[in-house]
């Protein structure tokens, strides 16, 4: 089993910072890659950022420039540091692991999603 446990989210103002903490503990014989997905009432999820195992890191455009994500080395902790925050960035955030939890044998994992709310 692979658990994943969110912490960070919560009511900000627009233009103010928030970050965003998860933990993947169980059974993870390789980590693959650690990213942040959302959804915003009535939208379908989206991927925020992601960040693999040689620390390459993907973000969406609309987050491009304010937001990153990092992991520390050997790890399996996944921050999102989300900055000049906007409304539209109001969703629940989602961690998601890619990992296998065996040789050949790999799955993506989710976490429960942090609501993140972010007001005028």
């Amino acid at each position: 089993q692979v658990e994943l446990v969110e912490s960070g989210g919560g009511l900000v103002q627009a233009g103010g910072s928030l970050s965003l903490s998860c933990v993947a503990s169980g059974n993870i014989f390789r980590l693959v890659a650690m990213a942040w997905y959302r959804q915003a009432p009535g939208k379908e999820r989206e991927l925020v950022a992601s960040i693999n195992a040689g620390h390459a890191t993907d973000y969406a455009d609309s987050v491009k420039g304010r937001f990153t994500i990092s992991r520390i080395t050997g790890g399996n902790t996944v921050y999102l540091y989300m900055n000049t925050l906007k409304p539209e960035d109001t969703a629940v955030y989602y961690c998601n692991v890619r990992a296998y939890i065996s040789p050949g044998n790999w799955g993506d994992y989710w976490g429960q999603g942090t609501q993140v709310t972010v007001s005028s």
